[in-house]
Formats: structure tokens, sequence, C-alpha cells
């Protein structure tokens, strides 16, 4: 049975819907929390999953454990391996590729639309195309050399990217469940107050854009497991 090791930076952060997508696909899962284990002390895996976290890539001095993170990305992408990066994963796929992960001009948290590009629209990124996906995120970077932009949004260029057939890298959280949703919405209830973000308007949101998105991200990350 082939293995997904996924790396994460928070118990909420997880798997969300992507998990019973890669057991349908025959993976076994198995989590590592990089706060507390190294990635290089595992068996090569064959698919790698980077999740979110509330942290900066670039917040290096507060969260040690990112610089070993990067030092196994940078390897691993060199090997041209299969690796998914989600948020923070896909910023420190970027960084890993040579790109500086930076705080960006605005903090987008809510649902919003990701316009898939000409490219994207021939990738598993069409299956996002109309809907909405749920963002909660304030950083950026530049596209990577050789890698190929997939998607953007009104604020931010760089929404999604592919490199070869081995790497995908989504700013979005196409992972988010309705539990997932409600649990981040408690948890980040001081930083929604700073930026003036009603709680309840994002759990109205919810109950009509889930759903749509949801299924979506199903489709999205099945075609990309398949195509491995």
């Amino acid at each position: 049975m082939p293995v997904a090791l996924v790396l994460r930076h928070a118990e909420i952060a997880h798997l969300g819907n992507l998990e019973p997508v890669l057991r349908d696909h025959g993976y076994e899962i198995r989590y590592l929390d990089v706060a507390a284990e190294s990635p290089h002390d595992q068996p090569d895996p064959e698919l790698v999953v980077v999740l979110g976290g509330d942290m900066g890539a670039y917040e290096k001095e507060a969260h040690p454990y990112l610089v070993d993170e990067l030092d196994f990305l940078r390897e691993r992408l060199a090997r041209e391996r299969p690796t998914l990066g989600i948020c923070l994963g896909a910023q420190l796929i970027a960084e890993a590729l040579g790109e500086t992960v930076r705080k960006g001009k605005t903090v987008e948290i809510g649902f919003r639309d990701v316009t898939p590009t000409e490219a994207g629209l021939d990738s598993p990124l069409k299956h996002v195309a109309g809907v909405p996906m749920m963002q909660w995120h304030g950083d950026t970077f530049g596209l990577p050399s050789g890698a190929v932009r997939l998607a953007s949004s009104s604020a931010y260029s760089n929404e999604a990217f592919a490199l070869g057939d081995y790497v995908l890298a989504v700013q979005f959280h196409p992972e988010l469940t309705a539990d997932m949703h409600e649990r981040w919405v408690l948890d980040g209830a001081p930083e929604l107050a700073s930026l003036e973000i009603e709680p309840e308007d994002l759990r109205r949101e919810a109950l009509t854009k889930a759903p749509p998105m949801q299924a979506a991200s199903v489709a999205m990350f099945s075609e990309w497991l398949g195509a491995l």
C-alpha cells in the first residue's frame, strides 16, 4: 500500500475532505507533527502532503522546525517526488524551490473566486472554475522557476501552481469541511475581530458555498492523484 506522509503544523489543520480521497486511491495515511518529529526520519513515502498552519514560512526563529522541513522538501523536490501543498504548504514548497514568502497586501478570509489560467483549465484546477474556494491567508510568494501558474484571484496572482506532474500547490483551502470551518472560526475569533469580520457572516456564507466547494475539491484531488 502506498504511503501518504502528511506534514501537519496544527491539530486543527488536517486533511479534511482530502482524507477519504487518499484512502479511495489506496493510500495509507501517516500524520507527522513537524514540531515534534523530523520528516527526515521517515522512510521515503510515495506522496507527501504539506498542510497549512497559522505561522509564516519566514518565522523560522519562532518555529525552528521549519528549517528542517524546508531541507526535507528541497531534497524531495530535487528528486521530483510527488508532493501536494495547501496554503502554508504551498508557501513552503515555493520557498523550497527558491522563492521568498512574504506578507501580502491583504488578508483573505472567506469564500473567494479563484480563476484558473489557461493551463489551469487543462489541469485538475478546472474543477474550481466558478466555485468560490475558502481562503484564510495573508502571505504570498513569487512563482517558482519552471513552475506553471494554474490559478489566480483578484488579490493574489499565485493561487495555485504545478511543477511537472509531481507538484501541486494551492494557496486556498479546498480541504476544509464544515466541522473544520466552525473550529477555525472559533479559534480565529481574535484575528476575525481585529479585521472586523463577523463570525456569523462566515457561517452564513459557508452554508451555501461549502458544499459545492467540497465537491469541486474532491474532483480536483481525485484527478491529480489519479494521474500520479
